[in-house]
């Protein structure tokens, strides 16, 4: 169910009472209300009500009641403000007018409730075909799985919706107040088509000044393998944060070996860097050499460009790289000494990610 939905029907509740009528969802986001202005903004108290587990309840200043949502979610709640028997009535007759249209509703929300209950593992595999066949999903067809998180809180579902809106094909399933999941039916499933997707939903959240990550999981044509794309799209967003955190695009298949490093167990990490560095090497390299180091590797390795690029003489990319050895006991001007390197420094960006986790 998305804000569209609900302020259609509490649009029409205008009139039925003095008093403000909505709906607020489980953060206590204000969806729809009758009241235009307070649409968007924070109604705190009702997170109260979520807690108290009850399907309607009164606190301080409004009345209460839960929004069975399909599958049976729970995620929605319908307010009105004031405490009285009346106030109670009417919040009862919204919920009552909420549940009857929803079942009324498109069969589009059926299959978003199957979709997100094949994402997250909660149906059996032989149920998602016989539910498949029901609801006239094509076997064949290309579909992959996204994961679009934001650093703060956002209406990500309708933004997303908004530039995909048919939900006849494209699937937008919210995670949490900061991610949703949006399974896209594409046509080649080539790469490029795939990206593409992924940069239009990439430029709408910039124009709404949205920091955010968006994870790219592979094409898959059978339906129970949209759960392995999703959790590939989870896997490029974690993984991207580490290694790749200028990038607001990460596909799962150019991870590269950082996929393999964020799947080792940290004793095994810190194993390999004793290994191969001198204790306390790496603590003991600047921001300069660090630097140098990054332009070498970006260069191939070639002394000239890398000297180019830094502007500095090709002489003193020689001093900085001769001591680089002398710390570390790595010539990286050697290919095999310098891929070890690469490695190394990518286990190191590895663990101090995963102490702040």
């Amino acid at each position: 169910m998305t804000s569209k939905f609900f302020n259609g029907i509490i649009t029409d509740m205008k009139g039925v009472s003095s008093e403000d009528i909505g709906v607020v969802d489980q953060y206590g986001s204000i969806v729809a209300c009758t009241d235009e202005n307070k649409k968007g903004t924070m109604l705190t108290e009702a997170l109260t009500f979520f807690i108290g587990g009850e399907k309607t309840g009164v606190t301080k200043d409004y009345t209460y009641s839960l929004i069975e949502g399909y599958g049976g979610d729970v995620n929605y709640a319908v307010f009105v403000a004031g405490t009285s028997e009346g106030s109670q009535v009417v919040c009862r007759a919204v919920t009552v007018a909420i549940n009857n249209s929803k079942y009324l509703y498109d069969e589009k929300y059926d299959k978003e409730s199957f979709i997100k209950k094949v994402i997250f593992d909660n149906i059996l595999p032989t149920d998602i075909f016989i539910k498949a066949r029901e609801m006239n999903f094509t076997e064949d067809t290309k579909r992959v799985s996204y994961l679009v998180k934001t650093e703060e809180p956002a209406q990500l579902t309708d933004i997303v919706r908004e530039l995909y809106p048919d939900k006849q094909t494209d699937f937008v399933i919210t995670v949490s107040e900061n991610q949703v999941a949006f399974v896209k039916e594409i046509k080649l499933g080539s790469q490029k088509e795939v990206i593409a997707v992924a940069k239009k939903i990439s430029e709408g959240l910039e124009e709404l000044q949205l920091e955010h990550i968006i994870g790219i999981g592979t094409v898959v044509t059978n339906v129970k393998d949209i759960s392995r794309s999703f959790k590939e799209a989870q896997v490029a967003v974690d993984v991207g944060r580490v290694f790749n955190d200028d990038s607001t695009i990460m596909s799962f298949n150019s991870l590269g070996i950082g996929r393999l490093i964020y799947q080792l167990p940290t004793t095994l990490c810190d194993m390999f860097l004793s290994e191969i560095f001198k204790k306390g090497a790496i603590d003991a390299l600047d921001e300069e050499t660090l630097t140098t180091i990054i332009k070498f590797f970006e260069n191939n390795l070639n002394l000239s460009e890398t000297a180019r690029k830094l502007f500095v003489h090709r002489n003193t990319l020689v001093y900085r790289l001769e001591k680089i050895k002398k710390i570390t006991g790595l010539d990286i001007r050697e290919f095999d000494k310098a891929v070890t390197f690469k490695v190394a420094l990518m286990v190191q960006k590895y663990l101090d990610s995963a102490k702040t986790r």
